[in-house]
């Protein structure tokens, strides 16, 4: 059995990882409290030493005339605004039993009690760039605030409202509209800027990060000119930053989106500027499922915004001085494949490339890997293809423009599931959130390692190098030997791994 990356992006928009706490579980006794930021007053709760802020505007709702329009700045207030409840998801497709809006451009925030200043980290939620959402109890930054450090959950605009080229349909003024997601999260870290040290926190010690789509937003935006201010540190699992088009194709996907909403609908294009949500959701499901591109909806160069390929502009120095940490999960592609692929890859089991590009390089494969049987061979290469090239790249290109980097591959696999012995994607997050699974099998291996990776993501937010009882020392990441942390019941590092496989993608990416 497997789960193509469709499937598991409507998956996603249930609780990641299989976690339904709800907040009165999540949370004991609670009292009120009130900070000023420069917006206006915020009523939370406080629940031991943690004061926690939910549904938090970081810009103005892009509903009516402000759908598909770029992020508008927030609007103060005077009396004292409640923010003790999640917003709205973005508007996405599967039905994921929580409440959904086009009006989604929320934060939440867990603070210290204490005065601080503490590092702040805010985190980018996965999805495909179609679901997923800030709120996921997995995320709850309750441990994270208990050790010295505010973290702070944002939203984006999905799908078509965030990553679509509305400029073939809806005209010149919605140029670019394909980078709206990237503007809502510029917009999010300029509010931190501005507010966080209201929360104790210290808008001069910024880490942004995030998992899957989120790692990928993560490594565009260190090629974003306008954002190099907003933010200090990286954090990247499974990302990579190649999820972008250029103007042609991005309008490209524009015109395809125009025919199957006339062909769906019956309806002119110029009816996307006021049709349900709910109705452009459906279409954009279809769409995407018949689109020949796989995941069509991407942010684009649009010689503005992002000026350049973010990797050209990383390895130009777009992050020079910044720290990132960055790393990849052993077999992510198990998860969409299965552990058992029948055949080899599909134009829809691919994120980046071709299926003629694809096979120029997997054909190499048996050579390089006689022993390896033909299944995990498949499995291996799709993973290189999705995440961890795009990944290396990213990292070779931020040292190259000066920049300073920590790499890690998590080897560690469940000892039970549909998956067990595999180190599939996603499997970091119970990990470095501290919410092991309770059926890995193997829960002793898998709660030890959850608390080192906790600890060592805690001390790379506070500005030293990844760290934790019981881990080897994690070397700085350099392009002669590449020293790597292998995240496993018995961590080690090693040099140069899969130096061979790497050499094969050369060129390709």
């Amino acid at each position: 059995m497997s789960i193509s990356r469709r499937e598991f992006l409507s998956a996603s928009t249930l609780s990641v990882g299989g976690f339904l706490l709800t907040p009165s579980q999540m949370f004991g006794a609670v009292s009120s409290i009130t900070v000023k930021t420069p917006f206006g007053p915020l009523v939370g709760q406080q629940s031991g030493t943690v004061n926690i802020f939910r549904g938090v505007p970081f810009a103005e709702p892009p509903v009516g005339p402000l759908r598909y329009k770029p992020t508008q700045p927030l609007r103060p207030w005077t009396r004292p605004r409640e923010a003790t409840q999640f917003s709205p998801a973005a508007m996405q497709p599967g039905g994921g039993g929580f409440k959904e809006s086009e009006d989604c451009l929320y934060l939440n925030i867990w603070a210290p009690s204490g005065k601080g200043p503490f590092p702040v980290y805010i985190w980018i939620h996965g999805g495909g760039f179609t679901g997923g959402r800030a709120f996921d109890p997995l995320f709850d930054g309750t441990a994270l605030a208990q050790q010295g450090t505010v973290c702070v959950t944002v939203a984006y605009r999905l799908g078509a409202f965030g990553f679509l080229d509305l400029e073939p349909m809806l005209g010149p003024e919605f140029a670019s509209s394909a980078n709206n997601a990237l503007r809502d999260l510029i917009a999010a870290f300029d509010w931190v800027q501005k507010s966080i040290s209201a929360f104790g926190g210290d808008p001069n010690q910024v880490t942004i990060g995030g998992e899957s789509a989120g790692a990928k937003l993560t490594d565009i935006l260190m090629g974003v000119p306008s954002a190099r201010s907003l933010f200090h540190q990286m954090i990247s699992e499974s990302g990579g930053a190649e999820r972008v088009f250029d103007i042609e194709k991005s309008k490209k996907v524009g015109e395809g989106f125009a025919k199957a909403w006339h062909t769906q609908t019956g309806l002119s294009p110029k009816a996307l500027a006021t049709a349900p949500a709910r109705q452009i959701i459906e279409v954009q499901h279809n769409f995407t499922a018949n689109w020949p591109w796989h995941f069509p909806l991407r942010c684009q160069i649009d010689g503005d915004l992002l000026p350049h390929k973010p990797v050209v502009a990383i390895q130009d120095g777009s992050s020079k001085d910044k720290r990132l940490l960055i790393g990849t999960n052993r077999d992510e592609s198990a998860l969409f494949v299965g552990p058992h692929p029948a055949h080899d890859a599909t134009p829809a089991d691919l994120g980046n490339l071709t299926q003629v590009q694809f096979d120029k390089v997997y054909k190499d494969y048996e050579n390089l890997y006689p022993k390896m049987s033909v299944e995990m061979r498949r499995i291996r290469a799709l993973t290189a293809e999705e995440y961890w090239v795009p990944s290396m790249r990213v990292a070779e290109a931020h040292l190259q423009g000066g920049g300073e980097a920590y790499v890690y591959r998590l080897d560690f696999a469940e000892a039970a599931g549909r998956l067990h012995g595999f180190a599939y994607h996603s499997l970091d997050l119970p990990l470095v959130w501290d919410k092991p699974h309770a059926n890995a099998g193997n829960i002793a291996d898998e709660t030890k390692l959850a608390a080192t990776m906790q600890q060592a993501w805690i001390e790379f937010l506070r500005g030293k190098a990844p760290a934790a009882p019981g881990l080897p020392a994690w070397p700085e990441y350099n392009l002669e030997t590449r020293p790597t942390m292998i995240l496993n019941v018995e961590s080690q590092v090693e040099h140069e791994p899969q130096e061979s496989e790497l050499n094969l993608w050369k060129g390709i990416l």
